[in-house]
């Protein structure tokens, strides 16, 4: 699976219609919503907004689409199934038309939508999908900075902290790395 590690951006005329496209890392439905409002704010006057996401959660891969008011499976479904084709989660890629009084017919709607969906998924840059996983951990004020560096290495990041006896921290982890990291930072004597 991959993810997108920096957004695209695309825009062609097809027969008199001009459709934008982006292609944005979205962690949730909250943010896809947000996303998507933006685009239709910088875009008011446009005719359509078709979407397609693809979000990884703890119940599995949910995917969506949206026409828009075009034909059906027409402009969400081609954006839809090139974000599946590429095995893409946690994504969210919007189409908007500017209508040009020619009609396109089906076919040609869908080669639009998807034409342009994959020019912006074209622009945009993507990495390999790794699942983080929020842990606790428990270290003493001498281990801090080995923690902080041990994270650095493996991408890891402090969620929260709080500094009592010893530091309580909230570490997201690579679930891959995780028992390996944990393991290194045991309480002594435990």
């Amino acid at each position: 699976m991959l993810v997108l590690t920096h957004a695209g951006f695309a825009e062609q005329t097809i027969n008199k219609s001009r459709f934008i496209a982006m292609a944005l890392a979205c962690a949730d439905e909250r943010e896809v919503g947000q996303a998507l409002r933006a685009f239709a704010a910088q875009h008011q006057s446009a005719h359509h907004l078709a979407y397609g996401f693809r979000l990884k959660t703890e119940q599995g891969i949910i995917p969506r689409f949206s026409d828009a008011g075009e034909p059906s499976g027409t402009a969400g479904m081609p954006v839809l199934k090139l974000i599946e084709g590429r095995d893409l989660i946690n994504v969210c890629v919007a189409v908007i038309r500017y209508y040009g009084g020619i009609n396109l017919g089906t076919g040609g709607l869908a080669r639009a939508y998807g034409g342009t969906a994959k020019l912006a998924l074209d622009a945009a840059k993507t990495s390999n999908f790794v699942e983080m996983k929020a842990y606790p951990l428990t270290i003493t004020y001498k281990q801090m900075d080995m923690v902080t560096n041990a994270l650095l290495k493996c991408n890891g990041s402090i969620v929260s902290k709080a500094f009592n006896d010893q530091i309580e921290l909230v570490v997201l982890l690579p679930v891959d790395e995780a028992a390996n990291f944990l393991n290194r930072f045991k309480p002594h004597g435990g």
